[in-house]
């Protein structure tokens, strides 16, 4: 019994003697910034070992045109430099500008990438420099407007920073020909459509109202909310007390309510053009005759841009493609109505009165 207790003793102090001259197990190295570790314990941790990636954009605000490009900055870089180029993986995102879900742009890793939904085709990154991520859109579309997230991906780490786009353009009020507040979300959604244009955004709708547009008639937006903006606060336009602001109701059930919308075009690919004709027409002839011009009826979202950004002024009331009757003025006089810019609106005459034509021609070489 005595031998066995001493045996027993001497295997313990082996033991102990043994398991502090072993060496540790050796650090595993993976292949990012981390190194995995055995704590006291005997579980793995892991531990940073001093690289840290940074994602930054030169200019987190772009503002561009429909159909035009653009250009989304994005950079990594790590500090300190590594010894070696380190392969990541890049991923943009974009958030519309009326809200919803973010989806994906564009994934890379390297040269290789895959583009996605109404983006495909018309994205790619511009790796112009070792870190550059930055994002380049083609054709422009009037949806595209909103933010996009850029991120990089290195093993165990991400880092993202964000861009907004916005496109110029040019918010107008639009009513159904039926006359005020008779559109629900989707009809507006429709009908902005129609007029070669979309739901205008709060952004939009908030830069108009500093340009000095008042429209005392609530719209649609973009998110479904309903607003109209003041800047000569009235009585039957919230209260003449009221200060001079973008007027919200409260949050509404999209699709239920009726009101007029607030559209948003941009630049147009082809030009608008009163037609001279030596007689006026209705609304039928009025199509016809564009379409003998090599042209067709203009839609007033194409009036509306043709008036902000090419400055179209006539003091001639023509057709255009809803049946409405329209004209442009950025330069006012007397016989031309009031004494603001803007495009005036006869409403919706009977279709077979007499006036003339405003007709749109694409460009072809600017598609």
């Amino acid at each position: 019994m005595m031998i066995w207790c001493f045996q027993t003793v001497l295997l313990f102090i082996a033991h102990l003697v043994l398991s502090d001259w072993a060496p540790a197990d050796p650090p595993t190295q993976n292949s990012f910034f981390y190194s995995d570790y055995l704590n006291e314990s005997g579980n793995n941790e892991l531990h940073f070992i001093g690289m840290k990636l940074h994602v930054d954009s030169a200019e987190p605000s772009v503002l561009s045109i429909r159909g035009g490009n653009a250009t989304l900055q994005c950079r990594f870089w790590y500090e300190p430099v590594p010894s070696l180029p380190r392969e990541v993986r890049v991923k943009w995102s974009w958030l519309p500008a009326a809200g919803g879900q973010e989806t994906d742009v564009i994934v890379a890793f390297g040269t290789r990438f895959r583009s996605f939904g109404d983006f495909r085709g018309r994205v790619q990154l511009r790796q112009d420099f070792p870190g550059d991520a930055a994002l380049v859109l083609n054709k422009l579309w009037l949806n595209d407007t909103g933010r996009y997230r850029c991120t990089v991906v290195d093993g165990l780490e991400d880092q993202s920073t964000v861009v907004h786009l916005e496109l110029q353009g040019v918010v107008f009020p639009y009513q159904h020909p039926r006359g005020r507040y008779h559109l629900s979300f989707l009809g507006a959604q429709q009908a902005c459509k129609e007029q070669d244009s979309t739901v205008a955004t709060v952004t939009q709708l908030f830069q108009s109202w500093k340009e000095g547009m008042n429209w005392c008639n609530a719209g649609w937006l973009a998110d479904g909310t309903v607003q109209y903006p003041i800047t000569q606060p009235r009585e039957r336009c919230g209260g003449a007390r009221l200060a001079p602001g973008v007027r919200r109701y409260d949050r509404l059930h999209l699709y239920p309510n009726h009101y007029d919308v607030f559209c948003f075009s941009s630049l147009l690919q082809g030009r608008v053009y009163y037609l001279q004709s030596s007689h006026k027409m209705n609304l039928t002839e009025a199509q016809h005759a564009c379409q003998e011009d090599g042209a067709e009826i203009a839609k007033v979202g194409q009036l509306y841009s043709a008036w902000k950004f090419t400055g179209l002024d006539s003091c001639d009331a023509g057709w255009l493609a809803d049946g409405s009757v329209r004209y442009p003025i950025t330069r006012p006089r007397s016989n031309c109505g009031p004494s603001e810019p803007g495009v005036r609106s006869f409403g919706f005459p009977p279709p077979q009165h007499k006036h003339g034509v405003y007709c749109y021609k694409l460009d072809t070489e600017r598609v």
